[in-house]
């Protein structure tokens, strides 16, 4: 009887050793956010609209993105695999569609009430109290070789940010050999290029020499682009959209992606 209690006890006290070394090598498992940048990828019944894109970054304590509407910026703790994003942050106030609007909010709910997540298949999941699936998001992709790009903004050297001109497209594509290029308004250009990380950097730019006289300031425009891409220093994408700042983290060019027909 002895024994058999012996025995009894050694293997309540085995079940739980397993247990509580599985409980931790899981925990040890699940991959930190800090650093990470994600894509809204599915929405709990919901069909995501298309054109539409969210996304999710953490970094110190901080989560941002942009809802698909309004870029947000709400503080997070994340531990183990427990996840806690406060509601209340920084937001912009842009008015977009209703329909947008809805699933703008329905993202930043599920943002806020995720209570743990975990990383499956290459997607993150937040999760709620009960374990539900709140959103799923897939990986931001961060590298430029083999993309291309439409010019939104660039610094026009008077601290200010402007839009490209009406009438005018600004383009630039990245290649694999460490050039990238494509039309400044008027003229071709072409520059080599250095992407490491967020650090990006580009060399001097060649341009060809045709003069343009309408829309008015095409000219000019072209000269503020291309002395905005001596300045960068950083790249970031998110979503559809990237960003390239100086090292002083003012924006200098941003770009929109370009997708093959």
């Amino acid at each position: 009887m002895k024994l058999r209690y012996g025995l009894a006890i050694a293997s309540i006290a085995l079940a739980g050793c397993l247990s509580a070394c599985a409980s931790v090598s899981s925990a040890a498992d699940v991959p930190g956010l800090d650093g990470t940048s994600w894509v809204l990828s599915a929405l709990p019944g919901r069909t995501l609209l298309p054109g539409t894109t969210a996304t999710l970054h953490f970094a110190a304590g901080k989560a941002s993105g942009t809802d698909g509407c309004n870029r947000y910026t709400v503080p997070y703790t994340a531990s183990g695999a427990t996840l806690k994003v406060e509601p209340h942050g920084a937001s912009t106030q842009m008015a977009c569609p209703p329909a947008v609007m809805q699933q703008a909010g329905a993202f930043m709910a599920g943002l806020a009430g995720a209570r743990s997540y975990r990383v499956a298949d290459g997607q993150l999941q937040l999760l709620g109290a009960d374990g539900a699936v709140l959103a799923r998001l897939v990986p931001q992709p961060q590298g430029v070789a083999g993309t291309s790009w439409r010019v939104t903004g660039y610094n026009n050297g008077k601290q200010a940010v402007t839009s490209v001109l009406g009438g005018t497209t600004l383009t630039m594509e990245f290649a694999a050999d460490g050039r990238a290029g494509g039309s400044a308004g008027c003229n071709s250009y072409s520059a080599a290029y250095t992407s490491s990380g967020a650090a990006m950097s580009f060399g001097p730019a060649a341009a060809t020499r045709m003069m343009c006289e309408s829309p008015p300031g095409i000219m000019e425009q072209e000269y503020q682009f291309l002395k905005a891409l001596a300045t960068v220093a950083t790249a970031r994408q998110e979503g559809d959209r990237l960003e390239l700042r100086t090292a002083a983290g003012a924006l200098a060019v941003s770009l929109t992606r370009e997708h093959a027909q």
